[in-house]
């Protein structure tokens, strides 16, 4: 009779051991992934085709939340960031004037404090037409453009033409929707 009880507890020791051991491990997924969310990786959606080809109206993406941790955005990387005109929308650019520059677009080719020779913009669908500017980039910000010049909406037709440094969320990283494009974004 002593030793049935003993296998009960046993059983029931196993039992209560296993579940405890389940929910620990829910808890330390469930954090891990909070933070992977919060803290790593943003998850984003791209509604329109202002960077297209680069990126596709529909594209859904991951970006890298720490990819400005220890250095600035470079010229050509494609950012997420707040919208500086509503900062309760996200946005997905390409950055083309750093801070302290001046950025200038004649006949749709752009230009950096006053240079002879326009930026490289391969990656644009279309040549881009149209004068704006000069734009001053201020410290700690950047001038972003999208890719489908023709009809994004970006930096040349904001209020507040400049993304501050502490409103950019992260780099664009990796395509992972529609399966057919998935792959890193350039």
């Amino acid at each position: 009779m002593e030793e049935s009880r003993r296998r009960k507890r046993k059983k029931r020791n196993s039992g209560s051991q296993i579940l405890t051991e389940y929910l620990v491990l829910t808890l330390v997924f469930t954090a891990f992934m909070l933070f992977l969310t919060q803290k790593v990786i943003i998850n984003a959606r791209v509604p329109s085709p202002s960077m297209e080809p680069t990126i596709m109206t529909g594209d859904q993406l991951f970006g890298n939340r720490l990819a400005y941790w220890r250095h600035d955005p470079e010229r050509y990387d494609i950012i997420i960031f707040y919208y500086p005109d509503d900062e309760t929308q996200r946005f997905i650019k390409r950055v083309i004037g750093l801070p302290g520059e001046t950025v200038e677009i004649r006949d749709g080719k752009v230009y950096i404090d006053g240079a002879d020779v326009p930026l490289r913009d391969d990656f644009c669908p279309e040549t881009p037409t149209g004068d704006f500017g000069p734009y001053h980039v201020p410290e700690d910000s950047y001038f972003v453009l999208g890719d489908n010049r023709e009809i994004s909406r970006d930096s040349r037709y904001w209020e507040n033409p400049y993304v501050n440094r502490d409103k950019i969320i992260g780099q664009a990283g990796f395509r992972y929707w529609p399966l057919k494009n998935m792959g890193w974004i350039e």
